[in-house]
Parts: C-alpha cells; sequence; structure tokens
C-alpha cells in the first residue's frame, strides 16, 4: 500500500465540462511503410482515467506524444480543452502544455541535477515570479504529495526504480495540471511497487480531480486505474469499454490482454 505520509492536495481545474481530449481521424506515419495511426479517434471526459492498451508498436505512445505536439500528426484534429492544438504556433501550444503533465516511461530525470533542483527546473521556466521561499514550499509539496519528502537532496542514482518515477510524478505534478499522460508507469517495477504506483495515478484521479490517459502493459495496473480502456490494433481502435466488459469480449484477441 501507498505510505501515509502520502497526501494529495487539490488541483484548481479547468472550468470546462465533458471532453478534455477530443481526437479525431489521427494518422501518423513514420516513412513510406510505417503506419502507426490509421484513423484514431479517441475522447477522454473531465475527470476520467482512460487506459490504453495494444501491442508493442500499435501507437500507443505516439498517441499521447501527439497530444502534447512532440509528434506532430499527418492528419486529423485534437482538441485539447476545446482547441485544435494541431492548428496552433509554438508559444499557443506551450500554454496548452503547461496545462498537461507528461510521465516518461523512464521518469526523464537529469541525473546530473538533485532531486530539488530537477523539480525546481519546470517551476523555474514556467513560474519565474516565485520567490526562492514559494518555490522551496512548492518543491517539498510535490514531494510531500508522492511520499519522498526526505528525498529532497538525494541524485537520481541513489534512488530505486520506484522511487525514481515517484519523483517524475512529483515533477509532474508541481505545475498542477488539469491533465495528466502516462507513459507505461510501471514497467520495470516489482509488483508490490507497481501497485504502489497504480494507487497514486488513483489517488491523484481522485483528490485533484485530473483526467489522464495511461499508456500500460501491465494488466493489473490497467484493472485499478481504468474508467475505460481503448485497444489498438495496428494503429486503429479494435474495442473500446470498461476492464469487465472487454474482459468478457467475444473477441479472442481482446481478451487475450485479460488472461
Amino acid at each position: 500500500m501507498i505510505e501515509q505520509s502520502i497526501k494529495i492536495e487539490p488541483i484548481i481545474a479547468t472550468d470546462n465540462k465533458g471532453i478534455v481530449i477530443d481526437i479525431r481521424g489521427l494518422y501518423k506515419s513514420f516513412g513510406a511503410h510505417n503506419d502507426v495511426l490509421k484513423g484514431v479517434d479517441i475522447t477522454v471526459d473531465k475527470g476520467e482515467n482512460l487506459v490504453i492498451l495494444g501491442k508493442s508498436g500499435s501507437g500507443k505512445s505516439v498517441t499521447i506524444k501527439c497530444v502534447v505536439g512532440l509528434v506532430a500528426a499527418d492528419k486529423g484534429e485534437i482538441k485539447v480543452f476545446g482547441t485544435d492544438i494541431t492548428a496552433l504556433d509554438y508559444k499557443q501550444l506551450n500554454a496548452i502544455r503547461i496545462r498537461i503533465g507528461f510521465l516518461f516511461q523512464n521518469a526523464a530525470l537529469y541525473d546530473s541535477m538533485t532531486v530539488r533542483q530537477n523539480l525546481a527546473f519546470p517551476l523555474k521556466r514556467h513560474s519565474k515570479n516565485l520567490s526562492s521561499k514559494q518555490e522551496e514550499e512548492a518543491i517539498k509539496e510535490a514531494l510531500d504529495n508522492v511520499g519522498l519528502g526526505e528525498a529532497i537532496d538525494k541524485m537520481p542514482a541513489e534512488l530505486s526504480g520506484g522511487m525514481r518515477k515517484r519523483i517524475g510524478l512529483a515533477r509532474t505534478l508541481i505545475l498542477k495540471p488539469e491533465i495528466i499522460l502516462y507513459d507505461e508507469p510501471t514497467t520495470g517495477l516489482d509488483t508490490i511497487t507497481s501497485r504502489e504506483i497504480s494507487e497514486l495515478i488513483l489517488a491523484i484521479q481522485k483528490k485533484n480531480k485530473t483526467s489522464s490517459i495511461i499508456i500500460t502493459h501491465d494488466m493489473a495496473c490497467a484493472k485499478l486505474t481504468a474508467d475505460r480502456i481503448v485497444i489498438l490494433k495496428d494503429g486503429i481502435i479494435e474495442a473500446e469499454g470498461s476492464y469487465e466488459e472487454l474482459e468478457k469480449s467475444d473477441n479472442d484477441w481482446v481478451r487475450s490482454f485479460f488472461i
């Protein structure tokens, strides 16, 4: 279970109601013969955890990278908070990105920086008017939220895989995002630590009303965190529903994920 010291402070969410991410007809290829996404339609409701499943190479991570503009879509519409990000310039896109947290598969910490410096980095970039005291309070709050206040002066190399994931999540939370995109949040972790990360994802959603897309191969994570699941196959959506609905699917290929 998650340590008792973890606390999640409420985040002020967008005033928008209903759909916060609306993807329509998304296509993406890498080279002439590598079509990854072939007309994907996905929506995420405010406050919803959507899990995307699929075999390796099915386009799961590419999808969420398109949502934040890390990968440019070839065709299609990607509305975030009602704005089509495919039509935005760099400055406009960054204004949307500030409202979105992205937890990379490897936590993407800077190895040459302490935990404190890693968390200060996004604050210095996006919250330049903070005083030193306010910055320190924000860092400590983010670390307390993931139960790792004592790690503030450690280097990433001194942390376990699960701790690195938590620090990466703390850095994601420090800007108080309304949407969080998780790319394989439990990959490489033992069963107990994986469950702790999954429980933390669920706690963040419930306390902060965040909307999330979770890319995972971990069915235990999917079962615990998902309000809804979509399954990608060969660049298109093969199935959609709750964990329980898909587990009982008549489609043998879909059901194979749940065995």
